[in-house]
């Protein structure tokens, strides 16, 4: 791991506990920047963000203007959104949703048992620079 990576890596741990992230992105048509507040996993030197509504507005803007910036406890990265197709990654960062947010084992427990795989409608990579 490059020095830089190192540095990086330094930074999302120290924020990878906190519950929420500011993400700021840029509307598909007007290119204008927007801030919601979602949920985020570190790992790594790679941060996840994912929802179960890919209608969301975010995730309509991120797929056509990946770059994104994010700001946690008043610590901004940049970086670029990738999306993650691969369904055993896809799989893996939902194991870290549920372990991170805890709350959701129940839910997530109850519905592999019913025989549901819940996963998200929409996951991104961000590695931020």
């Amino acid at each position: 791991m490059t020095a830089a990576a190192s540095s990086v890596a330094d930074r999302l741990a120290a924020i990878a506990s906190k519950s929420t992230c500011r993400l700021t992105h840029r509307g598909r048509k007007t290119g204008k920047p927007y801030q919601v507040t979602i949920w985020f996993v570190v790992d790594g030197a790679e941060v996840y963000l994912e929802t179960a509504n890919a209608k969301r507005q975010w995730v309509r803007n991120v797929r056509v203007n990946p770059d994104i910036a994010f700001d946690v406890g008043g610590d901004t990265f940049r970086g670029v959104a990738e999306p993650v197709g691969d369904p055993a990654q896809v799989h893996r960062v939902m194991d870290l949703v549920v372990a991170k947010y805890w709350y959701l084992w129940p839910f997530v427990a109850i519905a592999r048992m019913l025989g549901y795989d819940p996963v998200p409608d929409a996951t991104f990579r961000v590695r931020p620079a």
